[in-house]
């Protein structure tokens, strides 16, 4: 059995441990309230913006661009946003596992990431990142995610990469957040409708028609595209992470006080037990001289 001392001195770093637990959960709350805010208004628009450009593109086999066709090229390009701080539970592994479960080929798959800790993880795992954004989980503007998508379109351009993906962690509300994958370009016509019953066959016949020319019209509509999803992807990654953050937080902080509650149990049991086992030896000590 572990001495008062051990005791007392585990109890203490606990303690110390806890009370930093319980301040990086105020400050998770503080700027998550922020986040959720910004997140939940850009949710709309960016969710808007997938569907009428698939959609669009979809309904658009039509028009002669590499943006509805199957590229020569086998490589992929996987934009991945994570954090550059961990205390955040699972959040950074399970955007990883995205990648690593999923029908990603470690030798034909260029990794763009922001946030050291998927870079880590995903550099210890054999993938090859290509470009590093991690600055941008610090803060960014709408322009850094302009700078991420001409950097990615012109790979795609360039046939460099055939296929793009963003995985991401969507921000449901404070304490659900679930790890997104979702492929930009291309897009393929038939691959987002699915098999659901419900759709209109008639619907997937339809052909798009635009009153400029086609490459024309593309040219605005597919960057704007790109830049407001990897825009409302990174919103929404904020406020994943600090939500799971203040979540594992509050998680440390009250097992901490139940690590407290069972070593203070012990230490008063050890205390006891001296103080019996000093009681016996003086009754003993009183009955010898008698």
């Amino acid at each position: 059995m572990a001495s008062m001392r051990d005791i007392k001195r585990r109890r203490e770093s606990v303690s110390s441990t806890q009370q930093i637990t319980k301040a990086m959960k105020l400050v998770s709350t503080v700027k998550l309230q922020r986040a959720k805010g910004r997140a939940i208004k850009s949710k709309y628009y960016f969710r808007a913006m997938y569907n009428t450009v698939t959609d669009l593109l979809s309904d658009s086999a039509n028009v002669d661009t590499p943006y509805v066709k199957v590229s020569e090229c086998d490589r992929k390009a996987v934009l991945v946003i994570t954090s550059n701080r961990g205390l955040a539970g699972g959040y950074n592994s399970n955007i990883v596992k995205l990648i690593t479960n999923g029908d990603f080929d470690k030798d034909k798959t260029d990794i763009y990431i922001i946030g050291r800790k998927g870079r880590e993880l995903l550099e210890r795992k054999g993938y090859y990142i290509r470009k590093d954004y991690s600055e941008l989980a610090e803060g960014f503007e709408y322009a850094d995610a302009i700078k991420v998508c001409n950097k990615l379109l012109k790979e795609f351009d360039e046939k460099k990469i055939g296929e793009i993906y963003l995985a991401y962690t969507n921000f449901k509300n404070t304490v659900s957040h679930e790890p997104t994958l979702l492929k930009l370009l291309p897009i393929i016509p038939g691959e987002i409708y699915g098999s659901d019953e419900e759709d209109d066959p008639n619907d997937k016949l339809l052909l798009m028609n635009f009153e400029i020319p086609d490459d024309e019209a593309l040219k605005y509509i597919v960057p704007k595209y790109l830049t407001s999803l990897i825009h409302g992807a990174l919103i929404e990654a904020v406020a994943s992470e600090n939500g799971a953050r203040m979540q594992a937080m509050d998680n440390a902080t009250n097992n901490a006080e139940e690590m407290i509650d069972k070593l203070t149990l012990q230490y008063n049991r050890a205390r006891q037990g001296s103080i019996t086992q000093e009681l016996t030896e003086i009754i003993a000590g009183a009955e010898a001289i008698s």
